[in-house]
């Protein structure tokens, strides 16, 4: 007998063996929730979404006031250059560097800033929907659900989603208690 002859005589035995005791029959219920469209459609999601957005105009709006500054300096500089005098040169010099400085400083500020406070709002998110979600697969008797936008999966039977269920009932979670 050849090797691969044995191999798959044993393979085929075991197949065989987990066949007739039940466990190549067990039907796992799975489902697919796509954060992603969560966080984009979501009443809460669409205000966390806007809070960044409006930290992030407010932030190119002052580093296009700052850049605004130093092209005046680096104007006043290139224009006025022959008739400043050396001390005068020199501090207008100074204060072009020092808005150069204070402007990369902001804008390695406030990349940090929008960063942490991303992550901290969509952390927030994530711990508000896990028990919505973990809730909602107990319910439809599901073993396993798979975010759609970290699992990597090129298809899925569009019966197993729960996307919009998860939308809803977060919104309805975070709706004022009616009196």
């Amino acid at each position: 007998m050849h090797r691969s002859t044995a191999k798959l005589i044993i393979m085929a035995l075991m197949i065989a063996a987990l066949a007739s005791s039940g466990l190549a029959q067990q039907i796992i219920k799975v489902g697919v929730v796509n954060s992603q469209e969560v966080l984009e459609k979501s009443a809460e999601g669409k205000r966390v979404l806007a809070q960044l957005q409006d930290k992030d105009k407010r932030n190119q709006a002052e580093l296009s006031r700052r850049d605004q500054e130093i092209q005046e300096l680096q104007t006043r500089l290139n224009t006025q250059r022959l008739t400043l005098t050396p001390e005068a040169l020199r501090n207008l010099s100074t204060d072009l560097q020092r808005k150069q400085t204070e402007r990369q400083r902001f804008f390695e500020d406030a990349g940090r800033e929008m960063n942490e406070l991303a992550e901290r709002l969509f952390q927030r998110i994530q711990n508000e929907l896990l028990p919505i979600i973990e809730q909602m697969g107990k319910e439809n008797g599901m073993d396993v659900i798979f975010d759609l936008g970290k699992s990597g999966a090129i298809y899925f039977s569009p019966g197993i989603e729960i996307t919009q269920d998860v939308i809803q009932r977060y919104d309805a979670s975070k709706a004022p208690a009616k009196k």
